[in-house]
C-alpha cells in the first residue's frame, strides 16, 4: 500500500466531511493508482502453479463432476500442471461446470443449500489466480470488513462490535443479505475488478469461472448469476463486490462490521439506526445485492442478537444482593454465549458420531470425536458458557457410555471412569478449555 493509500484509509477512522454518494466503483481504485496491465503471465508462472496445487491439496475436499480426485490429480501432477499452464498461456482454458453438492440448512431441518464443488484442475486455476489478486485487493479492503482475510477473524469483528457496544452504541442493526453467493451480478463484479486489473485475458478467466454452470440432478444448469460457495476465489470476490458498501457506509459515520454476508451497524439511538439501514439499502441495491426482509432488524441490546454464531445481549434478571452473587454475573452486564442453534447443531454432530451402530472402539470414537469438541469449544471458550460446558461435558460422556454399552441407562460411571475418559482416553474437556479454569484442569 502506497503511503497515499495508507493515509486516505486511516481517514476513515475521522468524522466524515461529506455525505453524497459517489460512484460505487470508484471505491475500488480511490487515488487513481496505475493499473496491473500484465497479470496472466505471473498466474499461470510454474512455481505460482506449484503453490496453487500445496494449498488445494492442503485443504482436502471431494472432487468435481469429472470424478477426479487429489490422489489421482497428483500422480498426473506434472502432466496435469503442464496442461494448465499451457491453456493459460494460449488463453484456451475452459472450467467444468461445478459440482452442485446438497449441504443440510443450519437453521431448517429438512431444506437444504446448493455447494458448488469445483474439478481439482479448475481448484488449482482459481488458486493460482488468487494467489495473484489477493495482494492487489487486500491492501483497498476497509477496516470495516473482516471475512477471509490475513490476520483477521471473527473474534476480531466481535471484539469491536463489543467494543462499540460498550461505548453506548446500544441500537443493532442486525441485517442478512439475500441469498448473497447465489445472486451476485457478474458485470458488476467484473467492473469492480477492473478498476485494478486491466489484463484482459485475467478479466476473461474471472468471467469463465462465474459463468461455468453448476451440474446436479442429472442436469447441466447455466450460471447467469453468483459466485458458487465452495470455490477458491469466491470469497476475494464477494469482498471485492462489497468494498464499496463498507467505504461508503463508513465514510457516512456508521460502525459496520462485516464478515463476508453476515454485518452488523452498532448505533446511538434508534433514529440513526434507521438512517443507517436506509442508507445501506440503498448503497446495496447499486451493487445488486437485496437485503433479506425477514432476517433484518433494528434491535436494542438488551433484547439481543445474533452475530457470527453468538447471541449477543444485556442481560437482567439477577435478584440476589452484590453480597451473595458468587459468580462474574451482574445486572445489567454485556454477555455472550453460543446462539441456540450453534448448540443444537454441535449436539446433532456429536449425536452422528456417537451413534450406538457407529463400528469403533472408545478410543477409536473419541478420536474422531475430539476434532469436533475442541474446534466448537475454542470458539466459544471466552464467551459465557462455564454453566453451558459444564452441561455439555456430562451429556457428551452419557453419550460415550451409550455408545459403549449399547444402552442409555448403564453402568459406565462404574465401569469407565470420568477420569479415564479424560486422562488416557484423551477426550477433550470442554470446561477445560476456558482461559480462567485451563489450569485447574490441565
Amino acid at each position: 500500500m502506497s503511503k497515499d493509500e495508507g493515509g486516505w484509509n486511516s481517514s476513515f477512522r475521522e468524522k466524515p466531511v461529506r455525505s453524497h454518494l459517489r460512484r460505487l466503483v470508484d471505491w475500488i481504485n480511490p487515488m487513481g493508482a496505475k493499473k496491473v496491465h500484465s497479470l496472466i503471465d505471473k498466474v499461470y508462472k510454474r512455481k505460482n502453479l506449484e503453490m496453487a496445487w500445496e494449498k488445494v491439496k492442503a485443504n482436502r475436499g471431494s472432487g468435481g463432476v469429472d470424478g477426479q480426485t487429489l490422489e489421482t490429480f497428483e500422480v498426473q501432477l506434472d502432466q496435469q500442471l503442464d496442461r494448465l499452464q499451457r491453456e493459460l498461456k494460449e488463453d484456451t482454458y475452459q472450467p467444468l461446470p461445478v459440482r452442485q453438492q446438497p449441504i443440510p440448512k443450519r437453521d431448517k431441518p429438512g431444506e437444504y443449500r446448493m455447494l458448488g464443488i469445483p474439478a481439482i484442475y479448475d481448484r488449482v486455476c482459481q488458486q493460482a489466480l488468487l494467489n495473484r489478486l489477493e495482494p492487489i485487493f487486500e491492501p483497498i479492503f476497509d477496516d470495516a470488513s473482516f471475512g477471509y482475510r490475513r490476520g483477521r477473524s471473527p473474534k476480531d469483528a466481535l471484539r469491536k462490535v463489543w467494543k462499540e457496544i460498550q461505548n453506548g452504541s446500544e441500537w443493532i442493526v442486525d441485517a442478512d443479505l439475500r441469498d448473497f453467493f447465489g445472486s451476485a451480478d457478474h458485470e458488476k463484479l467484473v467492473t469492480l475488478v477492473a478498476q485494478r486489473v486491466a489484463d484482459s485475458r485475467v478479466l476473461r478467466l474471472i468471467r469463465a469461472m462465474l459463468k461455468a454452470g453448476s451440474y446436479g440432478r442429472g442436469r447441466l444448469d447455466p450460471t447467469e448469476r453468483g459466485t458458487p460457495q465452495g470455490s477458491v476465489v469466491s470469497p476475494l470476490l464477494s469482498n471485492i463486490l462489497l468494498t464499496p458498501f463498507d467505504r461508503e457506509m463508513r465514510l457516512r459515520g456508521y460502525q459496520l462490521s462485516r464478515f463476508a454476508d453476515d454485518w452488523v451497524i452498532t448505533c446511538k439511538s434508534a433514529a440513526e439506526a434507521r438512517a443507517a439501514l436506509d442508507a445501506a439499502r440503498r448503497i446495496l441495491k447499486q451493487l445488486g445485492v437485496e437485503l433479506h426482509p425477514q432476517k433484518t432488524r433494528i434491535v436494542h441490546v438488551q433484547y439481543g442478537f445474533e452475530f457470527l454464531g453468538y447471541k449477543i445481549k444485556r442481560g437482567k434478571g439477577l435478584y440476589l444482593p452484590e453480597s451473595q452473587i458468587r459468580s462474574r454475573a451482574r445486572s445489567g452486564a454485556l454477555y455472550a454465549y453460543p446462539r441456540e442453534k450453534s448448540i443444537h447443531r454441535f449436539q446433532d454432530q456429536v449425536r452422528q458420531r456417537t451413534k450406538r451402530r457407529v463400528p469403533l472402539k472408545t478410543k477409536e470414537l473419541i478420536a474422531e470425536l475430539n476434532p469436533l469438541l475442541r474446534g466448537w469449544g475454542e470458539y466459544y471458550k471466552r464467551a459465557h458458557v462455564r454453566m453451558l460446558f459444564n452441561q455439555l461435558d456430562r451429556w457428551i460422556v452419557h453419550r460415550i457410555w451409550s455408545h459403549r454399552f449399547k444402552r442409555w441407562r448403564n453402568g459406565g460411571w462404574r465401569q469407565l471412569p470420568v477420569t479415564t475418559l479424560y486422562r488416557e482416553y484423551g477426550l477433550v474437556n470442554l470446561i477445560g478449555l476456558i482461559p480462567s479454569l485451563a489450569s485447574r484442569h490441565g
